[in-house]
């Protein structure tokens, strides 16, 4: 009886122990039901963008809106790219060639997106409506509003973050 007791008592420890460890380590689970469904968005969930603590609007001229600067923060393809296959299965897609998608940030580096954090990078696909390519316009003319003092960075990292597809027209351009 008294060793069934510690075989139930060590068992449901263990149950415990590893409960927690699916629960503490919420964004590996999470990150697996990465939704494909709010394509060519990524999932807000998953995806919910971040920015750059060195770019506020004080510093945009110092920052974003030297020409080349994003290139010094710009995180190499031996970062990105392991990330990208991983992302790719946790947004499920059937395809998993990795040259059939960008890892993006969804806050770009030109509006001052953290470069590295997951949360704002994602394996944006190269096909459908609206593509990687798309966003890149999008991207450039938010930050040229930006940088001529048309729209608030925070304006800005805004709408890209809500919605890339509608930034432009929620802010006037276009």
């Amino acid at each position: 009886m008294r060793a069934t007791r510690r075989l139930t008592a060590t068992t449901t420890s263990l149950t415990l122990a590893v409960a927690g460890l699916i629960i503490g380590t919420g964004s590996t689970a999470h990150a697996a039901s990465c939704s494909q469904e709010y394509l060519p968005l990524p999932d807000p969930s998953c995806q919910p963008g971040a920015y750059n603590p060195d770019v506020t609007q004080d510093t945009i001229d110092s920052t974003i809106c030297v020409s080349g600067w994003t290139a010094t923060v710009r995180p190499p393809t031996s970062y990105t790219n392991p990330l990208k296959v991983k992302q790719i299965a946790e947004y499920g897609y059937s395809d998993t060639s990795k040259a059939d998608y960008e890892e993006d940030h969804l806050v770009p580096l030109e509006l001052g997106g953290a470069p590295r954090d997951p949360e704002n990078l994602w394996p944006e696909p190269h096909y459908g409506d609206e593509t990687s390519y798309t966003k890149d316009s999008v991207e450039n003319k938010l930050k040229k509003a930006v940088c001529n003092g048309t729209v608030s960075l925070d304006d800005a990292r805004s709408a890209i973050a809500t919605d890339w597809t509608t930034a432009l027209s929620s802010l006037g351009l276009g």
